[in-house]
C-alpha cells in the first residue's frame, strides 16, 4: 500500500531522462534536413538541375560528335543522367561535407544520439531523394524532347545508378574528410568540369582522344556512362562496368573510414 506523501521526498534529479528517437527515426530526421540544404543551396542547385538540363537539351538538339544518330536523345539522357549522379552524390556532397567539417558541424553531430554512422547513412538517403528528383525533372525533359525509354531500361539503369552513387559519396567524404573547405571547393568543381569533358560519363569513351579513350572506362565517371548507355540503348547490363564501380566504391570507402577527419 503506498501511503500518503511517499513520493513527497523523492529526488527529481532519478528520474529518467526523455530518451533518444529510435535510430531509424533519428537518420530520417537528419536526412530531411540534409536534403532540404543541398535544395535550398543555389550553387548546387545550378550543379544538380540547371547545368544537367542545359547538357541535354544541347546534346539533343546541337551538333556534337558521336551524337548524330537515331539513337541520339538515349545516348544524351545517358551521359546526363550519370552526371547528375556525379553532381549530387560528388559535387554538391563534397562541398556541403567540407564546411560542415571546417565549420565544427560534423564534430558536434557526432556526439548526439544521431551518431557517426547515422550522419552518413543520413547523407546517403539525402543523396538518393535529390537524385529521384532530379531524374524527374530531366526525365520530363528527355520525354519533352522524343525520349521513350522502355521499363526494362529503366530497370536495367538501376543497379548502375546505386553502384555509382555509393562510389561517388564515398569518394566525396573521402575528399571532405581530407582536404580543408575552400580545397575541396575548388578541386570538386574542377573535377566536374573534367569528368564531362574527358572523364567518359557525357562523352562516350570511343570519341575521346586514343590516350584517354583506354583510361575512361576504368574511371568511375567512365564506368557510370557505359553502364548507363549500356541500359538506356537496349536494356542490357554491363558487367564490367558494374565491377569497375564496385571496385571503386569498395575502395573509396575503405579509404574514407580510415583517413576521413571530423574537425579541422
Amino acid at each position: 500500500m503506498t501511503t500518503p506523501g511517499a513520493h513527497a521526498g523523492a529526488d527529481p534529479t532519478s528520474r529518467p531522462g526523455p530518451r533518444p528517437a529510435p535510430p531509424l527515426a533519428r537518420i530520417l530526421t537528419q536526412a530531411r534536413f540534409e536534403t532540404g540544404t543541398l535544395l535550398r543551396n543555389g550553387e548546387q542547385l545550378l550543379v544538380a538541375i540547371i547545368l544537367p538540363a542545359l547538357a541535354l537539351f544541347g546534346l539533343a538538339t546541337a551538333p556534337v560528335p558521336g551524337f548524330d544518330g537515331p539513337d541520339r536523345i538515349e545516348l544524351a539522357m545517358a551521359g546526363v543522367l550519370g552526371l547528375a549522379v556525379i553532381s549530387t552524390a560528388f559535387t554538391a556532397q563534397a562541398i556541403s561535407t567540407g564546411f560542415d567539417r571546417r565549420y565544427g558541424v560534423l564534430r558536434l553531430l557526432g556526439t548526439t544520439p544521431l551518431g557517426r554512422d547515422g550522419l552518413l547513412w543520413a547523407k546517403g538517403l539525402a543523396v538518393l531523394v535529390v537524385l529521384a528528383i532530379q531524374f524527374v525533372v530531366l526525365g520530363a525533359l528527355g520525354l519533352a524532347l522524343g525520349w521513350r525509354p522502355s521499363p526494362w531500361d529503366l530497370l536495367a539503369a538501376i543497379p548502375v545508378l546505386l553502384l555509382a552513387s555509393w562510389a561517388f559519396v564515398s569518394l566525396a567524404l573521402l575528399l571532405a574528410g581530407v582536404l580543408r573547405a575552400e580545397a575541396v571547393l575548388a578541386v570538386a568543381n574542377l573535377l566536374w568540369v573534367l569528368l564531362l569533358g574527358v572523364g567518359g560519363v557525357v562523352i562516350p569513351a570511343t570519341v575521346l582522344p586514343p590516350g584517354l579513350a583506354h583510361v575512361a572506362p576504368f574511371l568511375p565517371s567512365g564506368a557510370l556512362g557505359d553502364g548507363m548507355r549500356t541500359a538506356l540503348l537496349g536494356g542490357g547490363i554491363d558487367l564490367p562496368a558494374l565491377l569497375v564501380l564496385a571496385v571503386w566504391a569498395l575502395v573509396a570507402t575503405l579509404l574514407a573510414r580510415r583517413f576521413f577527419r571530423w574537425s579541422d
